[in-house]
């Protein structure tokens, strides 16, 4: 308790000079071209610093295994470059799956177990900064630290991509839960810093949806209260549930109407929810843009928002990294977006994803910026897709950022509603909760993804047909209230799917791989990647 108060009480005193201290677009600019000149001295800092410096870093048995000192490291970056020599480091073996960064499997190199605590990879170096969770996706929540200076630099790149798409002007909502969750106060914070804060607030989940602690509830209040004294205008979180997507839809409409323009910053799963309330209501949102991130912006979810008039810009990023690319507005595909290479090095590696047997060449993120929230040297996020290189002739390419990310899945998690389905969390409800309450083994449960008519995310729980359920709802019922128990993080997905009706259950034979495997999750996806 005396951490945490510690903690929150220095970004409470960091909270003034941030939200007084803006920048100009220009400065954005300026400040990132930059950081683009001086990547491989960031990446040597970062090493010399957080790695080789520092006694509880998890990489350096990693290094010390592979003979590289820091000063093959220095070398080994001035010939190669960054991502050069992020590709011989992990071929030599320095490197984290998303399973080991997660702690959901050992660390074992050449026969041998490496000790590791997912504590080890926290930032330590950190100044004003508070306490978020993850969702948990794929083992179980991590705690992340958001720094302000990391925040900051998160800020400059959503006015350069805002600007990039000619909004940078307009009016601005979000529609994003409050803490636990950092996605709400986040967005806030960064558009207060360059001097224009979202004008409301409006989040899909209030307390009595789900159960976040005291320490939660009031440093969300706390923080928004305190701003409001400092002078900015941070508007409060106003409960709007998911089935009242017309409420937000309007809102888009009118300020449109009378300001000559509407961002409204939500989940992909939420954007495409505003767009049928808008149709079904025959609302026109010509004129007015969805911010969207959280899950892949798929060619149905897509189409589904630029059927009601309303544009699309996204970007793409992970709680305990922050932005790794923002959305290009000459866009080859859904979900193309420019690699923040002033922040991170990035690099794609072939593996296998054991459940499946496919092979995808998986995201491997390497932090170069001092005030990141956890320092990561070629860890795997279960993400994969397409890494080029291009002109598009965007502001943003313009900029130096030429680099590229598109087609991006995960391999390892299922999302509905914006929130991440934990799989080794979820393992507990389908493997031993189920079974017990219905009947069956675990061998007759499965989870899958699906888009539905709308292009709104569907779980289905499939069933083998010879377990004896009783009613649909009772099962939904079950499995939400399971996992609401589960962690902090799970309850919030539970609040999201019951809010959204995303459960769906189905008499079906679990789906098997050709190798005749069973995953926990399965994604059902046509070839084009729309509605099956």
């Amino acid at each position: 308790m005396v951490r945490e108060a510690q903690m929150y009480g220095r970004f409470l005193l960091g909270l003034r000079g941030f939200l007084r201290n803006t920048f100009t677009l220009e400065q954005a600019r300026e400040r990132t071209r930059g950081r683009l000149e001086r990547r491989s001295e960031s990446l040597l800092r970062m090493a010399e610093r957080g790695v080789f410096g520092l006694r509880t870093s998890p990489y350096r048995e990693l290094l010390h295994a592979a003979r590289c000192e820091l000063g093959d490291f220095v070398a080994l970056v001035r010939d190669r470059g960054v991502e050069g020599a992020l590709l011989v480091l992990r071929e030599a073996g320095i490197y984290f799956t998303f399973e080991e960064f997660k702690g959901r499997k050992p660390v074992v190199r050449d026969g041998r177990e490496i000790p590791i605590t997912p504590g080890q990879f926290d930032n330590p170096y950190l100044s004003h900064y508070y306490g978020t969770q993850t969702g948990g996706s794929t083992g179980k929540a991590t705690r992340v630290s958001t720094d302000l200076e990391h925040l900051a630099l998160q800020a400059e790149h959503r006015l350069l991509c805002v600007d990039a798409h000619g909004v940078s002007s307009h009016p601005c909502a979000l529609w994003r839960p409050p803490l636990p969750s950092g996605s709400g106060i986040n967005q806030v914070l960064l558009m207060a810093h360059w001097g224009r804060p979202p004008e409301r607030w409006f989040t899909p989940l209030i307390h009595s949806d789900f159960r976040p602690s005291l320490k939660f509830r009031l440093a969300n209040d706390l923080t928004i209260a305190l701003g409001r004294t400092f002078g900015a205008e941070l508007p409060w979180p106003e409960p709007v549930a998911l089935n009242r997507a017309t409420r937000i839809a309007e809102w888009m409409r009118d300020t449109c109407k009378t300001r000559g323009g509407a961002v409204l910053n939500t989940t992909v799963s939420n954007g495409a929810r505003i767009a049928v309330a808008a149709l079904d209501a025959d609302i026109d949102l010509t004129g007015t843009w969805l911010f969207v991130a959280g899950e892949p912006a798929t060619p149905a979810k897509v189409a589904r928002i630029l059927s009601s008039g309303a544009r699309i810009m996204t970007d793409y990023g992970a709680a305990e990294m922050g932005r790794i690319g923002i959305g290009c507005p000459h866009r080859a595909s859904e979900g193309d977006v420019h690699v923040l290479d002033d922040m991170v090095g990035l690099i794609g590696y072939p593996r296998e994803v054991s459940s499946t047997g496919e092979t995808v060449h998986s995201y491997h993120v390497t932090t170069l910026s001092p005030a990141a929230p956890k320092l990561l040297l070629n860890v795997e996020f279960d993400d994969c897709g397409v890494i080029d290189e291009r002109p598009c002739g965007c502001p943003l390419g313009e900029l130096g950022l030429s680099r590229h990310l598109r087609e991006i899945r995960s391999f390892g998690k299922l999302v509905g509603e914006g929130v991440s389905l934990l799989t080794s969390e979820m393992e507990q409800v389908l493997e031993g909760v189920l079974p017990s309450r219905f009947g069956g083994s675990l061998l007759d449960y499965q989870l899958e993804e699906s888009e539905d008519e709308n292009g709104l995310t569907r779980l289905t729980l499939l069933v083998s047909p010879g377990v004896d359920l009783p009613a649909e709802s009772e099962v939904i019922g079950t499995l939400l209230e399971a996992l609401s128990e589960v962690s902090a993080a799970a309850d919030v997905a539970s609040a999201f799917w019951k809010q959204g009706e995303t459960l769906r259950v189905r008499r079906s034979e679990p789906y098997r791989t050709s190798r005749g495997k069973q995953p926990l999750l399965h994604k059902r996806t046509n070839p084009a990647g729309g509605i099956p």
